[in-house]
This record gives structure tokens, C-alpha cells and sequence, in this order.
């Protein structure tokens, strides 16, 4: 990189700290016209110290009452729900773009989950060059401005999906936030590296992201890959990675996960109150059936307890014997009618819990054994809808990596 990735985050992170502070103590004092940073930065530095001494004085308000930052953008939660299909940077970015605002347009399909951080740690659009973040980012969203033009003007709810724990850029950059073995950056079997759950500065740095989607339009921030690398209970002994503020707590290597994941989404939360925006992680669909998923560290309920919406991986695809079914693939509607059974015992529990919101499947899982798979159209598609229903779940995510999506389905079967 042009500039070390650290030092431009650390320098954005305190500027942005003192003016937060300066305007705090703008508040307090009873100001209430617009300061400009640019023209008042000066005249805050020089009297921080004292006005932080006399911010001691005062019981603050919640800051979501003090501050909230609200895009000019407007934007209406779906009068039914979300039922929204997810978007590539390349997609949003394309002429593809064009084809999917027209299906959503003559179907009842009315969101897009747009990737704003993908996969390996790229955002998806170039931000300002002096941004910490501008030698991360492709050009695939070239003008963001003009994306959100069309979302806006066609009614379409957009939502941002941050990739969190799986940022293979990171971990080579900043090798110290990631698992390293033999002093190398570990990667899983796709080559694929993770960035530690442990470690609050890789909160900040995904936190800081979804603020600036925020800022850009989105109403909802999605995050993805909230957890440990599959498997990682059995190389938690042997990987080289700091615990952080865990280091030496209550309980063993597996609680200790779960308390990072779980402490991460309520950060997440509360870093985000100051923005209009709702919160939401996207969990796999089978930590529903267990008490918390050991190696990862994901907990429903600890999880959603801390978020807006819940958005469990469902995809009949992805399940084995579940549920008393055999070959989950060629039985969409009973596996996520029953999936559906179990969110909704388990969310009761909840004084106030989450919109419930699962990703399902519109693809064809042709890598599964022969006979344990089915191409996957209409039929399936409105079987998974209808089995979410029938269960009182409303809103859903369609996924196709490729955003080929099938077409004439009824989406209120």
C-alpha cells in the first residue's frame, strides 16, 4: 500500500474522535448552529482539554438522542417487509444492475443487499483517496451517487453487506490481527485468511466501514462472516493470534469465542446508534439447533439479542439430516418450514427480538453427491416462501452468488 493502512486509520480514528469531542462540548454548552470542521477545527483543538475537564461535570444523554446522522436519502422500510435478493459489486457496479432494478419492478421483490466489503476484504467502491481505506477498494460501484439515484427513484431498499471476520486483505497486511502459523498468515483450504474476533481494532475497522455506508445512503448495514474460521476448535491450541481483553477470563477457549462474537455485534450496535440505520448478521441457519456453535463462536440468541434483524443461511443445500430429513436439497418447504419451527421457540425467549429475516436458496447445489441435489426454479424457490409463512416469517433473502435469479416466481405463495 501507498501509505501504511495503521497509521491512516489510527490518524483518521483520532481526528475523528476530537471533532466528535468538540462537538459534544458544543451540546453541553447549548450551541445549536452547525459547525463546520473544517472552519472550527482550530479553535476545538485548542480548548479540547479544558472542555472534556468540564464534560466530567454533566450526565450526557444517550448519544443516539444527542447525534444522529441521517443521509439525505429517502427511504421507506418495506410496508411487507424485506424480500430482497443479494447484489455483487460487479452487479451493482454493471449492466446487470439494470436487469435486476427491472425485476424488481414487476415483482414483489423490493431490496438489495449490495456488497460494500466483500469477501476477501475489498470495499466495492473508491472512496475518497485520503480515506484509509481508498488502497483497499475497486472501482466496481463507479459512481455510488448515480447507484443510489436509481434505488431511490424505483422504491428499492438498500442494504449493505460488510464481510467482518474473513478479510484475507487485512490479514496480510497486518499480519498481528490474523492466526499465523509457523509465523505465517494461516489460510483455511480456499486460501482464504481470517482477521481474530478477539482483537477490538479489527472491530473498529469493520465498524468504521459500515459507518461510512451509513453515510452513503444504506438504511440497514449486513454483517457477514461473524465468527471464527470453520473448524477453528481444532487448531485453537496450535495457531499463533492474541485474545486480547479475553486473554485469562472466565471460561474456556469455546465461551471465550462466543463472549468475542457476541461482544463484537453489541459494539457494532451501539457504534452505530448515532446513524440511522438498522443492524443486521447473517448467522449459519444450524446454530439455531445447538446451544452455540463451538468453533466459530456463533450464538443465536446471543447474537440476536444484540441486533435489528436476524438473517440465518437456511439453504436446503447446506443442511444434512436435520430435522428427520434425508437429503435436505429435495425438500425445501418441510426443511425450512421446520428450520422455521425452531427461530421461532427460540426468539419467544426474547423480551425484544429481531426481525427474523433468513437468506434461502434460489441456486442449484450440482456439487452435492448425485441424488441428494435438484435444480432449483419456481417451484422450489416459492416452497421455501411458503414454508417461512406458514411459520409466521414474512421476509427473506434470495442468494445466487452469480445474481441469476429465477424468473415468474410468486413471492407471496
Amino acid at each position: 500500500m501507498r501509505i501504511n493502512l495503521g497509521i491512516r486509520k489510527v490518524v483518521a480514528r483520532m481526528w475523528k474522535q476530537a471533532v466528535s469531542v468538540f462537538a459534544i462540548g458544543m451540546a453541553v454548552m447549548g450551541i445549536t448552529h452547525t459547525a463546520h470542521a473544517e472552519d472550527e477545527a482550530g479553535d476545538g483543538a485548542k480548548e479540547l482539554a479544558h472542555k472534556v475537564t468540564e464534560l466530567k461535570a454533566y450526565s450526557l444523554p444517550d448519544r443516539l438522542a444527542r447525534f444522529v446522522h441521517s443521509s439525505e436519502r429517502q427511504f421507506e422500510y418495506p410496508e411487507d417487509g424485506v424480500k430482497g435478493i443479494y447484489v455483487t459489486g460487479n452487479s451493482a457496479g454493471g449492466e446487470r444492475f439494470n436487469t435486476l432494478v427491472d425485476m424488481l419492478n414487476n415483482t414483489e421483490l423490493n431490496s438489495m443487499v449490495i456488497d460494500i466489503k466483500e469477501d476477501n476484504g475489498h470495499l466495492t467502491y473508491r472512496p475518497d483517496e485520503d480515506s484509509p481505506y481508498y488502497d483497499i477498494a475497486h472501482n466496481y460501484i463507479g459512481d455510488p451517487e448515480k447507484m443510489f439515484d436509481v434505488l431511490e427513484e424505483n422504491n428499492i431498499y438498500p442494504i449493505a453487506r460488510v464481510v467482518v471476520f474473513k478479510d484475507t486483505v487485512l490479514a496480510e497486511e497486518k499480519p498481528e490481527w490474523s492466526f499465523k502459523e509457523n509465523g505465517k498468515v494461516w489460510k483455511n483450504g480456499r486460501n482464504e485468511a481470517f482477521v481474530n474476533p478477539f482483537l477490538e481494532e479489527v472491530w473498529e475497522y469493520n465498524v468504521d466501514i459500515a459507518e461510512e455506508a451509513a453515510k452513503m445512503g444504506f438504511q440497514e448495514i449486513q454483517f457477514d462472516y461473524v465468527r471464527f474460521p470453520e473448524g477453528f476448535e481444532n487448531r485453537d491450541e496450535d495457531l499463533e493470534y492474541s485474545t486480547g481483553k479475553y486473554e485469562g477470563g472466565d471460561g474456556d477457549n469455546i465461551h471465550r469465542r462466543v463472549n468475542a462474537v457476541n461482544d463484537f455485534v453489541a459494539y457494532a450496535k451501539e457504534e452505530l446508534s448515532a446513524y440511522d440505520v438498522d443492524v443486521s448478521v447473517d448467522i449459519f441457519g444450524y446454530a439455531a439447533t445447538v446451544e452455540y456453535a463451538p468453533g466459530i463462536g456463533q450464538s443465536f440468541l446471543g447474537i440476536s439479542d444484540n441486533v435489528d434483524v436476524i438473517s440465518s443461511m437456511i439453504y436446503p443445500s447446506h443442511w444434512t439430516s436435520y430435522f428427520g430429513i434425508d437429503k435436505p436439497d429435495l425438500h425445501p418447504y418441510e426443511m425450512t418450514k421446520e428450520y422455521a419451527k425452531v427461530e421461532n421457540e427460540l426468539l419467544s425467549e426474547l423480551e425484544d427480538g429481531p426481525i427474523s429475516r433468513p437468506w434461502i436458496q434460489d441456486f442449484t447445489a450440482s456439487y452435492l453427491p448425485d441424488g441428494d441435489w435438484q435444480p432449483y426454479g419456481k417451484e422450489q424457490v416459492e416452497d421455501q416462501i411458503r414454508g417461512l409463512k406458514e411459520e409466521g416469517i414474512n421476509e427473506f433473502l434470495l442468494w445466487d452468488a452469480g445474481n441469476t435469479y429465477t424468473q415468474g416466481v410468486n413471492y407471496s405463495p
